[in-house]
């Protein structure tokens, strides 16, 4: 799916969202220089393989945060894990460097990501920010939607407490 085509999945399925559009940022400080409504609720997203490349994982965090990886493999139970290449990022969620989003499990013809959100992103409001397959635009929408159309797609989601790594 495409941006259009998750603007439209959204609205076909009546989930309540915000839509900001903005430059194409590729990171999280570029993303800080975008007024947004909800600065608390932006993520970050990892899209991370196991060292065999055979397991592929989504790790959602608050932006904010920095993922320790190794305390990660030993509290889910993987391999030792790494970035996954851009080109296994667009071969599975047909996304590039930058745009990377739990929208993109809808392109996962095979549903082999595994998608991980921080419990950060839930008590308040409960909303997340992430991009709708493309680095242009922000979608800001309650976090239980957006995992029940992850479900809704077959890909396992996992609610987490994420440590955070040392600087």
């Amino acid at each position: 799916m495409n941006k259009q085509e998750i603007y439209d999945y959204l609205a076909e399925k009546n989930i309540h969202c915000e839509i900001v559009e903005h430059k194409a940022v590729y990171n999280m400080a570029e993303a800080a220089e975008i007024e947004t409504p909800y600065p608390d609720a932006e993520a970050k997203n990892l899209f991370l393989c196991d060292n065999k490349k055979e397991n592929f994982y989504l790790i959602t965090v608050k932006g904010d945060k920095r993922v320790n990886l190794k305390e990660f493999k030993h509290n889910n139970g993987t391999r030792p894990l790494k970035f996954a290449s851009e080109a296994m990022l667009w071969d599975i969620l047909s996304l590039t460097p930058g745009s990377v989003t739990p929208f993109g499990v809808l392109n996962d013809k095979d549903v082999k990501v595994q998608v991980f959100f921080d419990e950060d992103f839930f008590g308040g409001e409960e909303i997340i920010g992430v991009h709708p397959n493309d680095n242009t635009a922000s979608v800001y929408l309650k976090i239980n939607d957006l995992i029940d159309i992850i479900k809704e797609h077959g890909n396992s989601v996992n609610i987490i407490k994420i440590t955070e790594r040392e600087v």
